[in-house]
């Protein structure tokens, strides 16, 4: 064997090597926890029918995902929510849709009376995700939407 066909299969090996050291240190990076694809809408009660909040976001973290917690709040009140205060708010409902990823939704009725009681204008929504590794991850505008009347 010529030493050249030699040297090319030891670079080929090499290069072959060094791209699956980095695929697999790639693949065992640990991924943060995240909260993706946060959207918001308000119905309001109409025709003696309750109208009702969604919130829906995708969370993700390389160990899975333990829950979301959700609060909408108005833009005028002050001060705004902070972490501490969003382990007490009610979560939403997560389903997983990968290993690593939950679609949560959060679908509160509100009622005619309840709705009268609503601040009108731009609302934000806060959330806390918990991974199932303990990490967790606080955003606190992971979406906006308006109330009008």
């Amino acid at each position: 064997m010529s030493k050249r066909v030699l040297i090319s299969s030891l670079v080929a090996v090499a290069a072959v090597g060094g791209i699956t050291a980095g695929g697999l240190a790639i693949a065992s990076a640990a991924t943060e926890l995240t909260v993706e694809k946060g959207s918001a809408h308000y119905a309001a009660p109409a025709g003696g029918k309750d109208g009702k909040f969604t919130f829906t976001a995708d969370v993700s973290d390389n160990s899975g995902v333990v829950g979301l917690k959700v609060l909408a709040w108005p833009a005028s009140s002050k001060p705004d929510p902070t972490e501490a205060e969003m382990r007490s708010v009610e979560s939403a409902k997560c389903e997983r849709i990968s290993d690593e990823t939950s679609r949560c939704t959060y679908t509160p009725k509100v009622t005619e009376a309840e709705a009268a009681d609503l601040a009108e204008g731009t609302w934000h929504v806060s959330v806390l995700a918990t991974a199932k590794d303990g990490d967790k991850k606080f955003v606190p505008s992971a979406a906006t939407f308006d109330i009008k009347r």
